[in-house]
């Protein structure tokens, strides 16, 4: 499985404020990049895999809306996260 129990803690330990909080907008936009990430390189691969691709665009209006949420709420925590995921070119 690629995404186990220890890459999820390091992910939220990372980018959220504990390796238990897992509620906060920080750590969900990057367990979604980790997940979209991951799904983005299955469909390269397989590329009629219409449920999988379906799964990756709930995913990224997910993220997408967390995203709009954090620009709402503090500006300062939207840009660092943007800058810690590399999101934006």
């Amino acid at each position: 499985m690629y995404l186990t129990g220890e890459k999820k803690t390091e992910l939220f330990a990372k980018h959220g404020k504990a390796a238990t909080d897992t509620g906060s907008a920080e750590g969900q936009i990057a367990l979604f990049t980790f997940r979209i990430n991951h799904l983005t390189e299955h469909l390269k691969d397989n590329r009629k895999d219409h449920s999988t691709r379906r799964s990756l665009i709930k995913l990224v209006g997910k993220r997408r809306s967390l995203l709009d949420y954090l620009i709402k709420k503090d500006i300062t925590r939207y840009r660092a996260i943007i800058k810690e995921l590399n999101l934006r070119k």
